[in-house]
């Protein structure tokens, strides 16, 4: 008798982790389709492995650690020579392959940083959310964009460097612009301060950011005396103002003596799938800046798991790894950590837990914080279920419906003059927007008509809607070619018009509302909600949490229309406008386009513009130029 595909799989998972190595390296998880689902380190690679599948100490395994090992297809693994080199191994697969059951910082592609363009001549100081530019210094993560942008503006105050974007500093007038005038940039623009005195500057700078306050003081005070003794008093008073600035900072955030030194305090809280963590940065006994990160915990790791993927992806590539970190007691392999960090500083690192005195002190406001931090987003969430859950019972009272409206989907159409004729499908579900279910119609009845039919457009696409549910319910949900969205059957569908647009919706939804799907239009002038059957409109409060919900799905449907529409017109604008002109094809409307930016731009271009157009042959710049003047004289 052959075992079934459960016990067929149970079995090969059993004969490769016999397979496994008894020595330090980095194992993978594989799903069926071959997706790294999970990456762990060991000093054992098959202790930790078996560790994954054994029962805890009340018999069971988490939900998300259920989860994972149900997903597992195979294990893979890499050995190595030391727990320094599986650390990093492990975090070098974790950013490869991003698995889906590792530790991984919410977002984190949108955190800011702070860069620094090393490889310019005068190097810019610029907020950012990307640091993938080589030649270029990048402090952060940072955890709040807000205090990016105030520590950017207390530095143009410090130190004078330039705002202007691009390589070379400056602007078209050739004259210093007014930054000059307020004392914020030096003027490299126009030659008042050399490349030597600039990074000076910019050195100040990367001081500041590291931490090295004490430097900074000990610099800024020296320019003022030496400014005084030379009866530039002016200077002199500049000077004494920059270094109040400093030392009033500083001496906000002072937290302990100056014998802490530099350090980082990092600590976590953790519940279930949800995890924070809390980095404070003491440098030279100044609380420099406090970094707060929720974390994605879907393994539902302990304290002790999360703090060192933490650490390690947070540490990954900065340039900013102080020489002591302070961590909680929780976290093992306390020698590798250290080892591996000091590689990426190059310098030594000390990983240890704070046991006493400032240390210990500085360590547990951290910890109170990640905990405060957990508690503070749960109530957050706890507040945006709860007025979705009121939203709902007030919609499902006031349209009369049987059952609470879980899904709701909405239609609008987008048109100008009745050209590029779209339709969009936007999908909230549980009051929250679905966005994987989102859809996009081009309207094929409205082409070639020239004048807009908003009703013949809406039954068209709602008529499309209903007859990819009934082609969606001969698929198996096992079947490659079935699509959700459409699958799901809704519980309200919402039109954006009023009774025409209803009635019209009406004869293309008549399967739908037999089997109890609710259809109801949204009027814009004052809000009314009309109703199949119903003469009389359904007027809402404004403050009603159901109007609300109503709106927020009506204006997303809106939103989702216009910009498909917009993308729609503007490539069918650049096709009928540049590809009418002479001696310009495929490549060299590239060209023109991202030179000038737009079709507009092209049009707008002056000759002397146009001849500067990399690529393009003085010629055919010429004639372009006849050509666009003549047709739009």
């Amino acid at each position: 008798m052959s075992s079934t595909p459960s016990a067929a799989r149970k079995d090969r998972l059993a004969e490769q982790r016999r397979k496994l190595p008894d020595g330090p390296g980095v194992y993978l998880f594989r799903d069926t389709k071959g997706k790294v689902v999970y990456v762990g380190k060991a000093k054992s690679i098959k202790k930790r492995v078996a560790g994954h599948f054994s029962r805890d100490g009340r018999g069971s395994h988490s939900r998300g650690v259920r989860e994972m090992l149900d997903s597992i297809e195979s294990v893979e693994f890499v050995l190595v020579s030391s727990e320094t080199e599986a650390l990093l191994a492990e975090q070098n697969f974790i950013k490869q392959y991003r698995p889906r059951f590792n530790i991984r910082l919410r977002d984190d592609k949108s955190y800011p940083y702070i860069g620094i363009s090393m490889d310019e001549d005068f190097p810019r100081v610029y907020f950012t959310r990307e640091k993938h530019r080589r030649n270029r210094l990048y402090f952060g993560p940072y955890s709040s964009a807000k205090r990016v942008r105030g520590t950017l503006d207390l530095l143009t105050k410090i130190f004078l460097m330039r705002s202007c974007t691009g390589a070379q500093p400056g602007r078209r007038s050739g004259s210093p612009c007014l930054d000059y005038y307020i004392k914020r940039c030096g003027a490299p623009c126009v030659g008042y301060v050399s490349k030597e005195e600039y990074r000076e500057s910019i050195d100040g700078v990367i001081a500041f950011l590291s931490g090295r306050f004490k430097e900074i003081e000990r610099d800024l005070e020296a320019k003022m005396r030496a400014a005084a003794a030379a009866q530039e008093f002016e200077q002199a008073a500049l000077e004494r103002n920059r270094l109040r600035a400093v030392q009033s900072l500083l001496e906000r955030q002072r937290v302990s003596n100056d014998a802490v030194g530099t350090l980082d305090a990092v600590a976590v809280a953790v519940e279930g799938v949800d995890a924070n963590a809390q980095v404070f940065q003491v440098r030279d006994g100044v609380l420099s800046d406090r970094q707060s990160f929720y974390l994605e915990n879907l393994s539902e790791h302990g304290v002790g798991e999360v703090a060192t993927e933490f650490l390690l992806q947070y540490y990954g590539d900065g340039v900013a790894i102080p020489p002591q970190i302070m961590v909680q007691g929780e976290v093992e392999d306390l020698e590798a950590m250290a080892a591996a960090l000091a590689e990426r500083r190059g310098a030594a690192v000390e990983v240890r837990a704070a046991e006493r005195g400032d240390k210990r002190r500085i360590l547990d406001l951290a910890e109170r914080n990640a905990a405060l931090a957990l508690d503070q987003e749960k109530l957050k969430s706890e507040r945006r279920r709860q007025q979705r859950v009121v939203a709902l019972d007030g919609l499902q009272d006031a349209l009369g419906l049987d059952t609470l409206p879980l899904r709701i989907e909405c239609f609008d159409i987008s048109n100008l003059m009745g050209t590029h004729t779209v339709a969009s499908m936007v999908v909230f579900e549980g009051g929250a927007p679905k966005k994987s279910d989102y859809r996009r119609f081009t309207i094929r009845g409205a082409q070639g008509i020239g004048r807009p039919d908003d009703f013949a457009s809406m039954n068209e696409v709602l008529t499309r809607r209903y007859k990819q549910w009934e082609a969606q319910q001969d698929l198996s949900p096992h079947d490659p070619a079935r699509n959700e969205s459409f699958a799901t059957l809704p519980n309200v569908i919402v039109i954006d018009g009023g009774k025409g647009q209803l009635s019209a919706g009406m004869e293309a939804l008549r399967g739908f509302h037999e089997r109890g799907v609710a259809v109801v239009s949204l009027a814009k002038r004052i809000e009314e909600v009309f109703l199949p059957g119903r003469p009389a409109p359904v007027v809402l409060a404004h403050d009603t949490p159901e109007l609300q919900l109503l709106q927020r799905v009506r204006d997303e449907a809106h939103r989702f229309a216009i910009t498909h529409h917009r993308q729609r017109r503007d490539a069918a604008m650049t096709t009928s406008v540049l590809d009418e002109l002479p001696g310009i094809g495929a490549a060299r409307k590239r060209t023109l386009l991202n030179h000038f930016g737009s079709p507009e731009g092209v049009l707008a271009a002056t000759r002397e513009q146009l001849e500067a157009v990399p690529g393009l042959p003085g010629k055919t710049a010429r004639e372009l130029w006849t050509f666009l003047n003549r047709t739009t004289g």
